[in-house]
């Protein structure tokens, strides 16, 4: 798990900036304009060897006598500044380290004594106050000024010039929690399950109805995410861990902004999961942050089942639309299997996950859900002979020819080796990865699939250069 770093304060002091500079790529947005970064964004960072997740919020505006619509948002609704406070206020409320930016050029304003008062008020881990736009000698003296804010030594920093910005991090890992290695890695093989999704798919009725199949509930346990209960229940004489369960109990609890605050959430839960159990509210159908998570099982290697939840209403509702209407035989279409094809389409990047249509109001396959979770989960641990996986691979090599990298060797594949289980790791020894194309790459992908399953889950496949002395032909 990496440790959470959120980055608030008010519009425009150059929180993006920052962002972008330390994850090393342009990902947020730009501009002087107040009020750009609307949503949460994420990227992982690493200082002195400590890995973490940096948060980029939108700007805080709580209420300084200034109209919301007139906060550079010309034309928008008052509705996007509520929504921005709420996705920071969510942040910090999720974070280990809260890095509160304020503006070394403007000093001091109502609004950074408003954020200051709640962060003082609400904060219970380490604030860390940072002055940007620092760029000279005479600002970086003015930075003192932000002592009043009561919230400790400021470090002035430069997001554009990185004037700062090291000691800024220096300080940030020093106030992360402490590194654990029980955090880390289990004694036991566990199964650990994430019920995941959009708000109001249904994540809390599923965990009631699997609660309801098995009523032996061995345990609540605390998670390593802040304030997550895992439920360690037993379903035949299986265990299993239900991964932060307290992120679905607690429905209700958030207002504006709930709708990017499950991605948060998801995202924690997928990283400590071994198998997620993505729902999909069938009478809405896939949306874009339904793709959005499952894009986020897909890349941390997980296990994933789509679950189709409220199939039940789903059902009512095509009845309906066809009430009255006389179809002819070749227009009747079998409603499941045309949503399957729509998902299989849409979803086509984790074309391994199985689905499964469902009622967490009714019951229906949840018994099939957790048993196909059970699958997965062992399928996870599936560790391929040596010999029998490179018969795969030189089969492989013979049914197609490498495509060719413009300015690159022709791609010779040697061998392949299993490193890892939970997710299987695969490593390719080739005379050079840069000639990898990324259709060879899938096309190696579907060919292990095809010779060992991998049903529902993520694999990993890696390409390294042999070395030079055993770079020959035998």
């Amino acid at each position: 798990m990496k440790p959470l770093v959120a980055i608030v304060g008010r519009p425009n002091v150059g929180k993006s900036t920052f962002f972008n500079r330390m994850i090393g790529e342009r990902v947020a947005i730009v501009e002087d304009m107040p009020g750009t970064t609307r949503d949460r964004l994420y990227g992982d960072a690493d200082w002195n060897g400590r890995e973490f997740t940096l948060i980029d919020t939108g700007g805080l505006e709580l209420g300084t006598g200034i109209p919301v619509g007139q906060v550079g948002l010309t034309g928008q609704s008052g509705d996007i500044m509520d929504h921005v406070m709420s996705q920071a206020q969510l942040a910090i409320e999720e974070a280990d380290v809260i890095v509160f930016m304020v503006d070394a050029r403007s000093g001091i304003t109502a609004a950074d004594d408003e954020v200051a008062d709640l962060l003082r008020r609400r904060a219970t881990k380490p604030v860390i106050l940072a002055a940007n736009k620092a760029d000279n000698a005479e600002r970086r003296l003015d930075v003192v000024e932000f002592y009043s804010l009561g919230l400790g030594e400021p470090t002035d920093i430069s997001s554009i010039q990185g004037t700062g910005t090291g000691d800024l991090l220096d300080r940030i890992v020093e106030a992360l929690p402490p590194f654990s290695e029980e955090d880390e890695a289990e004694d036991d093989q566990t199964p650990r399950i994430a019920i995941v999704g959009r708000p109001n798919v249904g994540k809390s009725s599923l965990l009631n109805a699997i609660l309801g199949v098995n009523r032996s509930i061995v345990s609540d346990i605390p998670g390593t995410t802040r304030d997550a209960i895992d439920t360690e229940l037993e379903f035949g004489d299986q265990k299993i861990k239900l991964v932060d369960t307290a992120g679905i109990r607690r429905r209700g609890r958030v207002g504006v902004g709930v709708e990017k605050y499950s991605v948060l959430r998801s995202t924690r839960a997928i990283e400590r999961c071994d198998v997620a159990l993505m729902l999909i509210d069938a009478s809405e159908g896939l949306t874009a942050q339904d793709t959005h998570i499952a894009g986020t099982i897909h890349e941390m290697g997980k296990g994933v089942i789509v679950v189709v939840n409220k199939w039940d209403l789903a059902q009512e509702q095509h009845k309906a639309e066809r009430e009255g209407e006389f179809p002819k035989p070749d227009e009747e279409i079998d409603d499941a299997e045309r949503y399957r094809k729509m998902l299989i389409r849409e979803l086509k990047f984790i074309p391994y996950a199985p689905i499964i249509f469902a009622s967490a109001k009714t019951g229906y396959h949840v018994k099939s859900i957790l048993e196909t979770a059970l699958k997965i989960s062992d399928m996870r641990y599936l560790r391929v002979p040596t010999a029998r996986l490179n018969e795969v691979v030189q089969e492989a090599k013979r049914r197609q020819t490498p495509a060719y990298v413009t300015g690159m060797k022709p791609l010779r594949v040697y061998y392949a080796t299993q490193i890892r289980v939970n997710p299987p790791t695969f490593v390719f020894f080739v005379n050079d990865p840069r000639s990898v194309h990324f259709s060879y790459e899938r096309f190696m992908e579907n060919r292990l699939r095809e010779a060992f399953s991998f049903k529902g889950t993520g694999i990993r496949i890696y390409f390294r250069a042999r070395s030079t002395r055993d770079d020959r032909e035998k």
